[in-house]
């Protein structure tokens, strides 16, 4: 299932900097406020692409669904680099809007050289990564790199061992020939990872008093509290053959990956130097999604009597259910088996005052994926205990229901990407700087999916028990429809720094993207609107440098037409699907400076205001009693996106060998469901710690993760699409679902290189 999200970002590039740099700073790109061991979001005001992670110029992954990035990268000791391209340098070489996290593998050196990197936290979480090279004669390397994660997470889950169980392997052979002109490497690497936390675990009951605030509900503690089921198994029903089938949630998750790499450079002395990485990846990418849905008042007038939940306890007898509250929830196993063929070349020319570059990518994803889709009901334990599982005698007589009725999805087939893209950094003058580039892609996709029209033209909506080969409620059988589609994609971007005194200059950018839908958003039961999706990115602003300051004040637009999206409206019990196009736009305002004011002391900061808004977002759905839902969003601010960021980031050496640093990241009001009926107030995000460099062999560190230990909810709140904002006027004190913060956490690491 793909779910919406919106997220913003600073827009800062510290233009001040020499421009042709390919990245930028100052972001923490591993300092992360969702994740204990992936890379942090860097948000630019639309809804949410993959996050692009690129390793030795490809990306780690073509599509995150169903193959997320944290399943086979990490930023570990196997790494020689770690930054973070400018939106520009990503658009261009990629094809794709945003940062992109740009990372590269570590080569074989002279000698022996080890590192082996430690990281643990007071939850238990038990981390490994293991580094050696070294040369093997006759200009031959080698570099072998092991990394084990061992994660409970921040509360234990009885359903599976571990919330991360994570292993990469990867073995590289470098001969360098031709008096080191050239370098060719042979690579490989294994991944194998139950990657559960990232979207089974978010989500905990709250107490919404009504001022955006939240409070606990009895004794469940937001971020330290489970609110899975003791449960393992789950019950659901094959997509692709309809039979019923049992998995657990450890299974369900399980990624596997064998990737087999080349990589060429050379460099002649006339300034040409030419690059090559190929790389050839089978896999089997999941995830499991379990969304909160309904959350019923069994107490409550209107449903007294209703119900009658019961369940299994520990001698299997079958129990009566006392609670006041039932939750429900979706699963949805998203699973595919992938095969990727990625191909990139560069040449690049370096002259006396620009360097001219000209690139080519071929990129082929081949994958066969469904996602199945199943219900069941669960307790809400005021008490802090496990959930329990429940089932309604009144309606049924096993805990699962509903097979792939709500957001299942299918697809198989193949995209591929052959681009062209050519760069120019030009020094026209000593003040001017001019850096120009363009990408034409041609974008090919074929294969079937599920999207099935019935005897009046209509998409047949998913129903209970929908699979290839069953028959829907009207008598239309549900067979793959073919689908094949050719387009011509381009990006162009230009960007101008002038240098109006030796501290002070304009500078400026323009990007524009025209992109078309990837395969995954023909998973759903309707077809996706296929028009062109532009983005268009402009800046304007002003630099200021000097000894001890570096200060970038822009002021930016950006938006994006045509976002594919499915939201699941919810009715009383009953859930739909409702699959909508909309356009969205952001004016932004963003300075960011980097201090030095004092020897030892360094202090960055970054001040961001925008307004993200939708444009044309409107859908609806008539649910099975008749009552039609409607959202019409236009207009509105973008759900679960603030409007003020602020980032403080100071750091200082108390001795060459030991740094103390903070990071202070703020997030003002967010609306918590797209009618802005709902919203949770403003909340810091804290990091601090210390760094000491023992000796140049010992590095140790202690990060705390939200020292000020603030709890509270993030993010939506689960089945509120349809609450508007006169019916959340007298909703005081009532219980609620969603995700949560981080909680307070002691990390500690260590660093040995030998």
């Amino acid at each position: 299932m793909m779910l919406a999200t919106v997220s913003i970002s600073a827009m800062a590039q510290n233009e001040g900097e020499k421009s042709n740099s390919k990245e930028e700073g100052n972001r923490n790109v591993m300092l992360n406020a969702a994740s204990a061991n992936g890379p942090r979001e860097i948000q630019i005001g639309l809804p949410s692409a993959d996050v692009n992670v690129l390793e030795n110029g490809l990306p780690v992954t073509y599509a995150t669904n169903p193959h997320s990035v944290n399943t086979l990268w990490r930023g570990d000791a196997s790494l020689s680099h770690q930054g973070l391209l400018k939106i520009a340098e990503t658009a261009i070489t990629t094809g794709n809007i945003g940062y992109a996290v740009n990372s590269f593998t570590k080569l074989g050196q002279k000698g022996f050289n080890g590192t082996l990197n430690y990281k643990s936290n007071h939850f238990g979480l038990q981390e490994f990564s293991l580094n050696m090279n070294g040369d093997m004669g006759k200009d031959w390397y080698y570099s072998v790199n092991m990394y084990q994660d061992f994660d409970p997470g921040t509360f234990k889950i009885k359903s599976t061992p571990y919330q991360d169980r994570t292993q990469i392997y990867k073995a590289l052979i470098t001969k360098r020939y031709n008096n080191n002109a050239g370098e060719f490497t042979l690579g490989y690497k294994y991944s194998n990872s139950h990657n559960v936390y990232n979207y089974a675990t978010q989500s905990a009951p709250f107490i919404y008093v009504g001022d955006g605030s939240v409070k606990e509900y009895g004794k469940f503690k937001l971020g330290t509290t489970s609110y899975l089921p003791t449960e393992n198994t789950m019950t659901y029903r094959n997509m692709r053959t309809g039979e019923l089938e049992q998995t657990t949630l450890y299974d369900a998750c399980l990624n596997k990956s064998s990737e087999l790499t080349l990589m060429n450079k050379y460099h002649w002395d006339n300034g040409l130097d030419w690059m090559v990485m190929a790389r050839y990846d089978h896999s089997r990418g999941a995830m499991v999604y379990q969304t909160p849905m309904a959350l019923v008042d069994l107490k409550s007038q209107d449903n007294e009597g209703l119900y009658d939940y019961k369940y299994r306890g520990l001698d299997g007898k079958v129990n009566s259910y006392d609670g006041q509250y039932v939750q429900s929830r979706m699963s949805c196993l998203n699973a595919g088996t992938i095969d990727e063929c990625l191909f990139t070349s560069e040449l690049t020319k370096k002259f006396s005052r620009s360097t001219l570059r000209l690139g080519i990518n071929e990129w082929f994803y081949n994958i066969d994926y469904c996602s199945n889709t199943t219900m069941y009901d669960q307790s809400v334990p005021a008490d802090g205990t496990y959930a329990l599982r429940l089932w309604d005698a009144n309606k049924r007589d096993s805990y699962f229901y509903d097979f792939n009725k709500n957001a299942s999805e299918y697809y198989k087939g193949h995209e591929n990407k052959l681009a062209l893209y050519l760069t120019h950094d030009w020094d026209m003058t000593d003040k001017l700087n001019l850096y120009y580039g363009a990408r034409l892609e041609w974008q090919s996709l074929k294969g079937e999916n599920a999207a099935v029209k019935n005897a009046d033209g209509n998409f047949v909506g998913r129903f209970a028990d929908y699979h290839l080969g069953a028959t829907a409620p009207d008598g239309t059988l549900i067979a793959p429809a073919d689908l094949s589609y050719d387009w011509i994609n381009y990006d162009f971007s230009v960007a101008a720094t002038y240098k109006m005194t030796k501290n002070f200059g304009l500078t400026g950018d323009f990007t524009y993207i025209v992109q078309h839908p990837k395969f995954e958003a023909f998973a759903p039961a309707t077809m996706p609107n296929t028009n062109k999706i532009s983005v268009p990115l402009g800046r304007v602003g002003i630099y200021y440098n000097n000894q001890w300051l570096s200060l970038t004040s822009m002021f930016s637009y950006i938006s994006k037409t045509n976002n594919n999206s499915t939201l699941n409206l919810q009715h009383g019990s009953e859930i739909k699907a409702a699959p909508l196009s909309y356009d969205i736009q952001t004016w932004g305002w963003t300075t960011d400076a980097v201090m030095h004011p004092f020897k030892g002391f360094d202090f960055h900061c970054l001040f961001t205001y925008q307004k993200p808004t939708y444009k044309k977002f409107e859908t609806s759905v008539t649910f099975n009693d008749g009552y039609t839902g409607n959202i019409n969003a236009t207009g509105n601010i973008v759900a679960e996106i603030p409007e003020i960021l602020i980032e403080l980031d100071p750091s200082y050496m108390i001795t060459k060998d030991i740094k103390l640093w903070t990071s202070f990241r703020y997030f003002s009001k967010t609306y918590a469901n797209i009618n802005e009926a709902y919203y949770f107030n403003g909340h810091w995000e804290t990091f601090g710690g210390v760094n000491w460099q023992v000796n140049k062999r010992l590095a140790l560190g202690c990060t705390v993760v939200n020292f000020l230990n603030q709890t509270g909810a993030k993010g939506s709140i689960a089945g509120a699409e349809l609450i508007t904002k006169d019916e959340a006027k007298g909703i005081k004190n009532q219980i609620m679902t969603g995700s949560y913060l981080r909680p307070f956490t002691v990390e500690f690491t260590a660093s040995l290189k030998f």
